[in-house]
């Protein structure tokens, strides 16, 4: 159960009891703006993060003031706001932590305790909001000492409507809309009429000219018909390769827990993609081409791991739609093989590490820009991909029907980094990578 002190007295005991060394108990009135350098020295805030964190800190002493005043019409209108803002968030900094998520927190948690499950994940209800109360009080990137019983209990099954994710693309381009509409004002009186007649009037006045002259209009000559060039020759076959599959080094900008899959985190990723490529979408925060990309990793690997990191992605598959959220890639990850019927998902995880340059020896083909997910072949290739016993990941064709023993191809290729290093796993031999 939440404690419901002031919200002032809520924030400096969540302080004290947490960062003892940071913020002192003889303190009465901290300085909230320093605290995040203080409580997170390992993290870099820039100078527009700290304007950020002074921002939410006023929208914090503004909700306040709401709660205080019971002004509903205030409160609402902050929720709303902050429930849209971390849509596309982690935290209220993007992925970094800072005091303003705690002091959001130490106020809003006694309020997210008392709502419905359907002012909580309903139609109208703050998703966002509840997700946050939920990352702030147990992940291990606040680490904050905070009782069992006094932390909000969220059932994360417990969702009563899936929101429509938010495309931050959509989202900046209609920020941008209303500033237009608000500089320009009025929108002006539509003139019926004026356009469609004029333009058949015009239409008409060459009949009109001809009736008056008594002259008949000359038909237009037509043109002659091109002749069609003769179709090219289908391009020759080429024997099936892994190089079909759309490998590629990407950098996660942030993960977060899925707000409807518990098993689930939805990650930004730079793929490397040209604006405006299928699939993807215009980060806000960094103003990079991205994709959104939906991975089973929650419970294997720490969430922590997933932020501001190079991976491995599969970026042709056909995107799927998991719980609500669109996905656009694959996290290529690796885990000890099992025997058929097991638990293909029980762990242990490591993400593997980047590489930069194709298969060799299997670098001839071209990747397909969408694999047909009723030919399969990524499920045709994947048993393939392996590691071996010093950890290095590898493309074994004997494992593969369909390309073992092709003539001129290596029994077994490495996945290997630009300056020529083999891409590794930590510490999981002859497993398999998916």
């Amino acid at each position: 159960m939440a404690a419901t002190a002031a919200p002032d007295s809520s924030l400096l005991s969540l302080l004290y009891r947490s960062y003892p060394t940071v913020i002192s108990p003889n303190a009465t009135e901290p300085d909230y703006q320093l605290a995040s350098s203080k409580i997170f020295p390992d993290v870099n805030f820039g100078e527009t993060e700290h304007v950020d964190i002074k921002q939410w800190l006023n929208a914090v002493s503004g909700l306040k003031a709401a709660l205080t005043n019971d002004d509903k019409t205030v409160l609402e209108k902050i929720l709303v706001q902050l429930n849209t803002h971390l849509a596309s968030h982690t935290t209220l900094l993007g992925a970094k932590p800072s005091v303003a998520d705690i002091a959001v927190y130490a106020l809003v948690a006694p309020i997210v305790e008392k709502w419905t499950s359907e002012e909580r994940t309903g139609e109208k209800g703050y998703h966002h909001i509840v997700r946050h109360v939920d990352f702030v009080q147990n992940s291990p990137l606040f680490a904050l000492q905070i009782p069992e019983e006094e932390k909000v209990v969220i059932d994360v099954t417990d969702v009563k409507f899936v929101p429509k994710p938010v495309d931050p693309k959509e989202e900046k381009e209609r920020k941008k809309r209303e500033k237009a509409l608000a500089e320009a004002g009025a929108e002006k009186p539509l003139v019926v009429g004026q356009g469609k007649p004029e333009k058949a009037a015009k239409a008409d006045a060459p009949a009109a000219d001809a009736a008056a002259t008594g002259h008949k209009t000359e038909k237009k000559e037509k043109k002659p018909k091109k002749e069609k060039a003769p179709k090219p020759a289908p391009a020759p076959t080429t024997p099936p390769s892994p190089s079909l599959i759309d490998l590629r080094v990407g950098h996660i900008l942030r993960a977060i827990n899925h707000p409807n899959a518990d098993s689930l985190f939805v990650s930004t990723i730079d793929c490397g993609d040209v604006a405006g490529s299928d699939n993807t979408s215009v980060d806000e925060e960094t103003g990079k081409t991205v994709r959104t990309v939906c991975s089973g990793l929650n419970g294997l690997v720490p969430l922590e791991e997933m932020q501001g990191r190079k991976i491995v992605v599969v970026c042709n598959l056909k995107p799927v739609t998991m719980r609500g959220i669109k996905s656009a890639a694959m996290v290529l990850a690796a885990s000890p093989r099992v025997e058929e019927g097991a638990d293909a998902h029980g762990g242990p995880v490591e993400l593997v590490n980047p590489l930069s340059t194709p298969l060799p020896g299997w670098s001839e083909g071209v990747p397909e820009k969408q694999l047909n997910p009723k030919k399969k072949v990524w499920e045709a290739f994947q048993p393939g991909f392996t590691t071996n016993e010093n950890l290095e990941v590898v493309f074994d064709s004997s494992a593969v029907p369909l390309v073992k023993d092709q003539e001129g191809k290596p029994a077994t290729g490495k996945l290997v980094i630009a300056s020529g290093a083999v891409c590794t796993v930590k510490s999981l031999k002859d497993a398999t990578v998916r």
